[in-house]
């Protein structure tokens, strides 16, 4: 396990569920791309509310009627270089979405080996 303390860039993903890339979501694809890849761990958030750039329709969970389309979160942290480095593959897989950047100052990261 690699070592990961000190300034760090977070980078979200923004996306929707119904979000695909080769008839699978590109949520779990994007997984496993950052584990193949080596990133130090990748978490998806799915939101409860949500509307993305078109602004068309909110899409929202609620007990009566479930959406089709809730937002997903997708959160990686990592150097800045090692993110930049796998943007060119993101951009062949987002159809649409949005991406941030952030720095991020990691105090503790440790594996489940204690």
């Amino acid at each position: 396990m690699k070592a990961m303390e000190g300034d760090q860039t977070l980078m979200r993903i923004f996306l929707g569920e119904r979000d695909r890339v080769h008839g699978r979501p590109l949520a779990d694809v994007l997984v496993e791309l950052f584990r193949a890849e080596g990133f130090a761990g990748a978490t998806v958030l799915r939101g409860t509310q949500g509307f993305g750039a078109h602004s068309r329709t909110v899409h929202r969970d609620n007990i009566l009627r479930l959406s089709e389309d809730l937002p997903v979160v997708l959160e990686v942290v990592d150097s800045e270089d090692r993110i930049r480095s796998i943007l060119p593959r993101l951009e062949e897989m987002m159809g649409g979405g949005l991406i941030t950047f952030e720095r991020v100052h990691v105090i503790r990261y440790r594996g489940h080996d204690r």
